[in-house]
């Protein structure tokens, strides 16, 4: 067992010291922004090395094939250490375009290997692909169908841009609704999230490309995210967090990525319970498992279940390849001197190759790469964005709700927001893929809308603005190139001269590298290209001058280019009042909002950043008919909700979410995806309110405190009503749903529904299910968890007979005592309905 304790019980471990680098609410420091610029993921915290004895050394022989063992039993000693680190790239060559290379052993036949990030797309420096939406809008879809083509797009990419290995999907649970890294996963709920992985999965390695699923485990939070320990109880742990990791396990994940954070005690690492009781033992793992991005703490992590390190403490990206801090030198000498057996270094490769040989990377023709299809790549890109769109609000005025848009003439349309010119794609950090192309919204809408529709845009609040007047920096700043190739120097410095005291907008465009803007004594402002391509921070400043500097560097094979902008506090008033000016006189107002879901740190807050909030409000009063699209990766709070006409959620849509975007405004698409995560009412009313111990912790320690209760099940038990309900999402029709039947079945139960189309459009309806507690009142227990669902496609007054199916497992509990799973004692309440709030039919589930 991990962890036998039940939540809120004491738990006398010791505490491990606090040291190193800790996650932040507030700006991306620039170690962080470094490491991702040089695409080797994510600089992590120094830790002092765990001083436990190493394991018994376990024989190799038992693992893969006959022809694998006979590989490695023929590799050198430095051979078969090359595997289990990561570098940057071949000897004497170029950087790895991807997180990592691996120099295989050419003499036998073992052929090198290159790792991406994900997993919203391929990451890769200086190399444009396919940005899909991100996962909570693919999760938002219901439909493991579309998991499986997301997949399939990743994995075929991958492959066409020469890697082998994708560092996703990422499938810890949104437990902290602040969370920076919510974007990047699926869900609240486990069920959504294990379906959802294993048909991404699926997807991925039906290309040949190997999938990564990261990071076990109990990631949920970006704040201390290299130091903090997270408690969780047994069964928690195995009813929550980990059944997403099981069900990738069971759909063929090539690798597992253990996470930074400690789990009860142990670093995820090195944590021989969850690392093998677990993930070999329990659940006959064959893969292997590599570490986040300087996540390794020992030599002896490779003793405990850990096979790979990834990760080095990279300076610049002209500088000398550093080695690895553990699992390289340091693990020779370790070998040498017999602290870690050469077995566990043998077992180790043995894992990594034998995942080679399975998708075909060992045989005498190696598998062909395909060529790029960008084609088939913007079409997936564009189905995801459209089906994972979730209608939250559609009021309706005079028998006429304010979505669809009609498009005719004389009819004028008010666009507001600066992404509808400059289109939120992505998230940031190690999720952020540069894409073929975006177009922008306000383009779309005027496109759908067609000749005699008048469509004005405002930006009411513009995040980039224009560039620096002669008059206000000195020497003039000429945008552009800055630095040659693999330059590496101070490439400005002048005064900037403030005219009245304020808060003034200052933007960095930059292009083939990273740069640092100083201006006073004011924290610096830091800019990468594989961060993001734009970087925007509010600062205040006094009247008078202000000593200004920018520096960078450029990586090897381009140069640095960098644009600098800002916004007055004079031209910011001037833009709201023409915002809300052009919102009293049109038709309707359509305003894009978005927030900035980023590894690295958590949102400060639920509310839109930057005013938006204020700038809603303001034009919902000036125009009633005012419909809100909301470019986030997870919930915000929506205080000017009541005012408006309609919100959609389009998330952060990928690549082609303007096209879509215009299509569901229109009514060209019908929207059906539903939330799987709910939406808060307020800062004071969720799981993680009012409890430091749950997030962002106490002395270094978050207490999964909530237990099972996670997500909509902590709204059910708390009797909370959220801002938005687990599963809610509107449509532009209307279902009926008739005859409940439930049954068990050999594999648990089935729930036989007929639902009706009984509006007058085309539309997709998210049945699902929800599972009462057991009658066993000694074990924590949901109210009522989400249990199965399924997606139905229906024309208007079609009906069909839907099968729902139950797995056993969500009719079992985890027994803490006996590390086992239990049958749920009892008859069982079950509900079907649109959401967890529109439960429409209520049966029985006997036993």
């Amino acid at each position: 067992m991990l962890f036998r304790s039940r939540p809120g019980e004491s738990r006398p471990r010791p505490r491990r010291p606090r040291t190193g680098t800790t996650g932040r609410r507030g700006p991306v420091r620039p170690a962080r922004l470094l490491a991702v610029a040089v695409a080797l993921g994510c600089a992590g915290g120094l830790l002092s090395p765990a001083t436990a004895a190493p394991a018994a050394p376990v024989a190799a022989a038992r693992e893969g094939s006959d022809r694998v063992r006979s590989l490695v039993a023929r590799m050198t000693l430095d051979e078969k250490l090359s595997f289990v680190h990561w570098t940057a790239g071949a000897e004497g060559g170029p950087l790895a375009r991807g997180v990592g290379y691996l120099p295989g052993v050419p003499r036998l036949g073992v052929p090198p290997l290159e790792v991406s990030d994900g997993p919203t797309g391929i990451r890769l420096n200086g190399v444009r692909a396919t940005a899909l939406p991100t996962p909570t809008a693919l999760a938002a879809t219901l439909d493991d169908g579309l998991a499986r083509e997301y997949g399939r797009v990743l994995g075929h990419e991958g492959r066409a841009l020469g890697q082998d290995v994708v560092l996703a999907p990422m499938v810890n649970i949104i437990r902290v609704p602040h969370g920076g890294r919510n974007f990047e996963t699926f869900s609240e709920d486990p069920l959504v999230t294990s379906r959802t992985a294993a048909a991404e999965i699926e997807g991925i390695q039906s290309q040949g490309l190997m999938a990564a699923v990261k990071h076990l485990a109990g990631n949920n939070q970006e704040t201390d995210r290299f130091t903090v320990d997270a408690a969780i109880d047994e069964q928690t742990l195995h009813e929550v967090e980990l059944p997403a990791f099981r069900s990738a396990v069971d759909a063929g994940a090539a690798a597992v990525m253990c996470s930074y954070n400690s789990l009860n005690g142990a670093h995820s690492c090195g944590n021989e319970s969850l690392l093998q009781s677990v993930l070999r033992d329990q659940w006959d793992f064959r893969g292997w498992v590599l570490s986040d991005w300087l996540a390794t703490h020992a030599t002896t992590d490779l003793t405990k279940g850990l096979d790979q390190e990834l990760g080095l403490e990279m300076g610049k990206p002209t500088d000398p390849v550093p080695d690895s801090r553990h699992l390289g030198a340091a693990l020779k000498a370790a070998i040498a001197d017999g602290t870690v057996p050469e077995s566990a270094l043998d077992r180790a490769v043995i894992r990594i190759v034998g995942r080679m040989e399975r998708f075909g990377l060992l045989a005498a023709t190696a598998p062909a790469r395909p060529a790029r299809d960008a084609a088939a790549g913007r079409a997936t890109a564009r189905r995801i964005a459209e089906n994972g769109a979730v209608l939250l609000r559609n009021t309706t005025t005079a028998g006429r709700p304010a979505l669809p848009l009609t498009a005719t003439a004389g009819t004028g349309l008010a666009v507001i927001g600066d992404s509808a010119l400059r289109p939120k794609v992505s998230g940031l950090g190690s999720a952020h893929v540069v894409p073929d192309a975006a177009q922008a919204p306000l383009d779309a809408l005027r496109e759908r809308a067609g000749t005699g529709v008048t469509v004005t845009h405002e930006p009411g609040i513009d995040r980039l603005g224009g560039p620096l007047p002669a008059e206000n920096l000195s020497p003039v700043f000429t945008g552009g190139k800055q630095l040659d190739a693999g330059g590496d120097r101070q490439f400005y410095e002048g005064t900037l001269t403030v005219p009245a005291d304020g808060d003034y907008r200052i933007g960095m465009q930059v292009d083939g590298g990273m740069a640092v803007l100083q201006v006073g004594d004011r924290s610096p402002v830091y800019a990468a290209d594989s961060f993001s391509d734009t970087t925007s921070v509010l600062m205040r400043l006094t009247r008078g001058t202000h000593r200004v500097t920018m520096s960078g560097w450029a990586w090897p094979d381009r140069p640095l280019k960098v644009d600098l902008t800002w916004v007055t506090p004079q031209r910011a008033a001037a833009d709201f009042d023409r915002a809300v000016a052009a919102a009293a006189a049109a038709d309707t107002a359509v305003v894009f909002a978005q927030d900035e879901g980023s590894e690295g740190y958590d949102r400060p807050s639920l509310s839109l950043p930057d005013g938006q909030d204020r700038l809603i409000a303001a034009v919902a009063k000036a125009n009633p008919n005012t419909v809100v699209v909301l470019n986030t990766g997870s919930s915000v709070l929506m205080p000017w909700l009541d005012d408006t006409a309609a919100v959609l959620q389009m998330w952060y849509p990928g690549q082609e979410g303007a096209q879509a975007t215009a299509a569901l405004l229109y009514g060209d698409a019908n929207p059906g995806g539903k939330l799987t995560q709910t939406f808060p009412a307020a800062e004071d009313a969720h799981p993680m309110a009012g409890h430091p111990e749950r997030f962002p912790g106490v002395n270094g320690e978050q207490e999964y405190s909530e237990g099972v209760h996670t997500g909509h099940r902590w709204y059910e038990q708390q009797g909370v009503r959220p801002l938005f309900a687990f599963g809610h999402g509107l449509s532009y029709t209307s279902f009926g749903y008739r005859d409940l039947a439930v049954e068990r079945t050999a594999t648990g139960a089935a729930v036989r529904v007929t639902v009706r189309n009984t509006g007058e459009r085309t539309g997709k309806e998210a049945v699902q299910v929800y599972l009462g507690p057991g009658s066993r009142a000694d074990v924590p227990q949901p109210v009522r968890k989400l249990a199965g669902y399924t997606k139905v496609t229906l024309a208007p007054g079609q009906e069909k007979r839907v099968t729902v199916p139950v797995d056993a497992r969500q009719l079992q509990y985890r027994d803490r005592d006996r590390d086992t799973w239990q049958q749920a004692a009892g008859a069982r309440t079950l509900q079907v309905g649109s959401s967890s709030a529109d439960i429409r039919l209520t049966g029985r589930l006997e036993p």
